[in-house]
């Protein structure tokens, strides 16, 4: 089984070809501080061949859910080290997903401060989970070329952060709907400056954070998340294909380590403009950085996805979220736990650390 196999990640040997995703838990206290529960939660999943953390603030600016990490404080960072070593001492690998949700936050958790986004456009047709219920989107304010310049200057940091918390690398998350994939859309920007516009304007941005995440920790440790056709966030393209493809071949110009691949969901329909083609496929193939397949895969479709030779590794979320030996339960062909949904975002131990073990 290809999934199983030990693969080679930039310097890092990897136990198998599977990743846990990135997926928001709001286990964190109010100071954006993860505690015991969270290094449990990691060590349990630590026979993934990587694991990905749940998107980490970059700065209080980056704010968007409540109860969700930062890694921009003494305390976060310390309380980090807690979750790399652990992991580390079984034998696991843990790279940091660095944050900012742009206009996907609400003022209740932002001490009254309007988020901010490429342009003052708010996100149509959904609803944001605050630490008061759910709530409408607020119409954004504009970020200015300054804020921007503090926003690029944040994610370094953030990423020299991890790096000091122990992390074995970066990851930036540009895909559902956040602020690097916020300047992609035109339904989140319609400046008229150099971030607007045009398509090399709107992929600026992200370029440039990856650019800065390259140079403080090195292209070795870093990734980056993209997600070219799925309207997540009301992430509307004008024209996605020719969008993707173009930051595709300039990222191609980088010297970083991966591109994690999400696919579009059947529960966030496409737009009628949207081409029906295999997302890994037509944008898998235009990738020269290592491909990891994300997004809505079991065991057989992973395998599948593994045989065509353009991903060299998947990566699970919801799956591993309830089965943390995950790995062990392919290998063996046993049944899954089912996840509940209920306890996703927020609680305590309950859907969180007490899913149980094959053996347990």
């Amino acid at each position: 089984m290809k999934l199983l196999e030990k693969t080679q990640f930039g310097n890092l040997e990897l136990k198998n070809r599977m990743a846990m995703a990135a997926m928001t838990r709001s286990r964190a206290d109010i100071h954006g501080v993860v505690g015991e529960m969270t290094v449990e939660y990691y060590t349990q999943r630590a026979s993934a061949g990587l694991l990905f953390t749940e998107a980490i603030r970059i700065s209080e600016e980056a704010t968007g859910s409540p109860l969700t990490p930062g890694i921009f404080t003494n305390e976060q960072i310390e309380a980090w080290k807690k979750v790399t070593q652990a992991v580390h001492d079984k034998g696991g690998v843990i790279i940091a997903q660095l944050w900012h949700t742009g206009r996907v936050g609400h003022s209740t958790d932002r001490k009254g401060k309007l988020p901010l986004a490429p342009s003052a456009l708010p996100i149509r047709g959904m609803q944001h989970f605050t630490s008061q219920g759910m709530k409408e989107y607020e119409t954004p304010q504009a970020i200015t070329l300054e804020e921007i310049k503090q926003t690029i200057k944040d994610f370094g940091q953030a990423a020299k952060n991890a790096i000091e918390a122990g992390f074995d690398g970066v990851e930036l998350h540009a895909a559902n709907g956040y602020l690097p994939s916020q300047f992609l859309a035109e339904s989140s920007n319609q400046r008229t400056d150099k971030y607007g516009g045009s398509i090399p304007n709107k992929v600026r941005f992200a370029l440039e954070v990856m650019k800065e995440l390259i140079k403080t920790v090195g292209g070795d440790k870093v990734g980056i998340k993209i997600s070219p056709l799925h309207p997540y966030g009301d992430m509307i393209l004008d024209a996605p294909v020719e969008t993707y493809s173009y930051l595709i071949e300039e990222l191609n110009k980088l010297d970083f380590a991966y591109v994690e691949l999400m696919k579009r969901s059947p529960s966030f329909p496409s737009p009628s403009h949207y081409p029906n083609v295999d997302d890994i496929e037509l944008f898998g193939n235009q990738i020269k950085q290592t491909v990891i397949a994300n997004s809505g895969y079991d065991k057989a479709s992973a395998e599948e996805e593994l045989e065509k030779g353009i991903a060299s590794m998947v990566s699970f979320g919801t799956l591993f979220l309830a089965n943390p030996d995950l790995p062990k339960r392919f290998e063996l062909n046993t049944e899954l736990n089912q996840p509940d949904r209920a306890t996703m975002f927020g609680g305590s131990k309950e859907g969180y650390i007490d899913y149980p073990f094959i053996n347990k």
